[in-house]
C-alpha cells in the first residue's frame, strides 16, 4: 500500500469521526433528564428509554477524550458533564459502597445491578479523562476511588457490598474470566496517563493484570487466549466456557498489552501482544464471508453462544486498532495488509451511507439484523469513536 492509499483512508477516518460524533450529539442525548440514549434504530430514533450505565461512562469518556485530544469544544464538553451529572446522581449505589447499576430508567431509576465491575470501569475511565481536561481534583477522587473498589472486588479482598455471589458454586467450580484483568489493565493506563503523579502505582497493578493475562489465559499450545480458566489456568476441555475464544476480545486485549510494553519497555510482553493478535486473526477470521466471527470453540466443537457466528462492529474497532499498531512497532507489511482488509470489509458492510455511524450487528453474511440498530445497551459512543481517534493519531504518523 502506497503513500496515496494510506492518506485516502485517513481522510476518511476523519470524515467517520465527525459522522460518528454528530450522529451521537444529533440523537442520544437526553436533554430532559441528563445523560445519554443509546437504544438507538438505523436512523436515530430513540426505540428503547431505559438507559445503560456502562455508556454513561463510556460516553462521558469519548467527549472528555475528543477535548483533549482535539481541543475542547462546548457541545462536547456539556455531553460529558451531563453523563457526569446523570451517573452521579442516579447510577451509583450509595448504600453499597459505591458499586453502580447496570441500567436505568430513562429518569435515573435503578433496574438492574449485576455482579461484574465494568459499569465503574466505565466510570473511572471517565473521571480520569476529564480530570485531566479540567484539573478538577473531584474526578481523580472519584475515578481512584472506583479504581481502588474494583481492584478489591476482582481479587477478592472485600465481600462485594451488593450482595453477589460468584456465577457458579464456588465448592464445585471456580474460575477467572479474561475480562477482568483486560479492562482493569486498560484504566490502568488510562489512569497513568491522566494522572502521571501515581503512575508507579498505575502501572505495578497493570504489571500484574498483563502477568495474569499472559500466564493463564493465553495458551500457545493451544494457539489462542481463553475466556474462561481455572483459577490457576487451567483448561477446561470438557466444558464450553472453558473452550470459548472470543477474537475480538484478544485482540483488544493485545492492544492494550501493546501499550503496557511500550510504556514499560518490555519486549517480551509486546511478542506475546503480537502473538495473540495473529492466534485471534487466523482462527476469527471468516474465509467465507470476511470479518471476524464472534465466538469460536478452541477445539473445533459447536459454540454455546447463539450469536457465535454474527459480525459485531467492535471487533473490527479493534482489530482496526492493534493491526495498525503492530504495523508501527514491526514494518511487516502483513499487518498493513490486515488493516486495509479489515477496513475495507468494514466500510463495506458496517458503514451507513444514508444515516451515519455504522450498523452494530449483522449476520454472518455480512447484512444487518432487522430492523437494523445503531445502538443498543452496550453499543454507544464508544468503541467506533475511540478507534477513529486513535487511527487519526497512528495515521498522521
Amino acid at each position: 500500500m502506497g503513500e496515496s492509499a494510506l492518506n485516502q483512508i485517513h481522510a476518511q477516518v476523519k470524515s467517520e469521526l465527525e459522522t460518528c460524533v454528530d450522529f451521537w450529539l444529533s440523537n442520544g442525548q437526553d436533554t430532559e433528564n441528563g445523560g445519554v440514549y443509546t437504544c438507538l434504530d438505523r436512523e436515530g430514533k430513540v426505540y428503547s428509554t431505559d438507559k445503560s450505565v456502562w455508556m454513561q461512562g463510556r460516553c462521558a469518556w469519548t467527549f472528555s477524550r475528543l477535548c483533549n485530544v482535539y481541543g475542547a469544544q462546548p457541545k462536547w464538553q456539556q455531553m460529558a458533564e451531563s453523563c457526569f451529572t446523570f451517573m452521579e446522581k442516579h447510577c451509583i449505589n450509595r448504600a453499597a459502597k459505591g458499586r453502580m447499576y447496570f441500567t436505568v430508567t430513562a429518569e435515573g431509576k435503578p433496574l438492574r445491578q449485576r455482579r461484574y465491575c465494568f459499569s465503574e470501569a466505565f466510570y473511572a475511565m471517565a473521571n480520569a479523562e476529564y480530570y485531566a481536561l479540567t484539573g478538577q481534583a473531584q474526578y481523580l477522587q472519584h475515578a481512584r476511588s472506583a479504581w481502588q473498589l474494583i481492584w478489591q472486588l476482582n481479587n477478592g479482598l472485600i465481600e462485594d457490598p451488593a450482595g453477589f455471589v460468584p456465577k457458579t458454586i464456588p465448592a464445585t467450580r471456580q474460575g477467572r474470566a479474561l475480562a477482568d484483568p483486560m479492562i482493569y489493565l486498560n484504566l490502568c493506563m488510562v489512569l497513568k496517563n491522566c494522572d502521571p503523579d501515581h503512575a508507579a502505582e498505575y502501572m505495578a497493578r497493570a504489571k500484574q493484570c498483563t502477568d495474569m493475562i499472559i500466564n493463564l489465559h493465553h495458551k500457545p499450545g493451544l494457539q489462542a487466549t481463553l475466556e474462561t480458566v481455572g483459577m490457576e489456568g487451567e483448561f477446561w476441555a470438557d466444558i464450553t466456557a472453558g473452550r470459548e475464544v472470543n477474537p475480538g476480545h484478544d485482540i483488544e486485549c493485545a492492544w492494550f498489552l501493546l501499550e503496557y510494553a511500550r510504556e514499560a519497555g518490555d519486549k517480551m510482553v509486546e511478542q506475546k501482544a503480537i502473538e495473540m493478535f495473529d492466534f485471534a486473526y487466523e482462527k476469527g477470521w471468516d474465509k467465507e464471508y470476511g470479518g471476524l466471527l464472534y465466538y469460536i470453540d478452541v477445539l473445533g466443537n459447536p459454540p454455546e453462544a447463539y450469536e457465535h457466528d454474527m459480525k459485531l462492529w467492535w471487533p473490527h474497532n479493534e482489530m482496526l486498532i492493534a493491526a495498525l499498531m503492530i504495523y508501527q512497532i514491526t514494518q511487516q507489511k502483513k499487518y498493513l495488509d490486515i488493516f486495509t482488509q479489515t477496513w475495507e470489509y468494514a466500510m463495506r458492510v458496517f458503514k451507513d451511507e444514508e444515516y451515519g455511524e455504522w450498523y452494530g450487528y449483522l449476520r454472518r453474511d455480512g447484512k444487518p439484523t432487522l430492523p437494523a440498530a445503531k445502538g443498543s445497551t452496550f453499543k454507544g459512543p464508544f468503541h467506533l469513536p475511540r478507534m477513529l481517534i486513535m487511527l487519526d493519531g497512528m495515521l498522521q504518523k
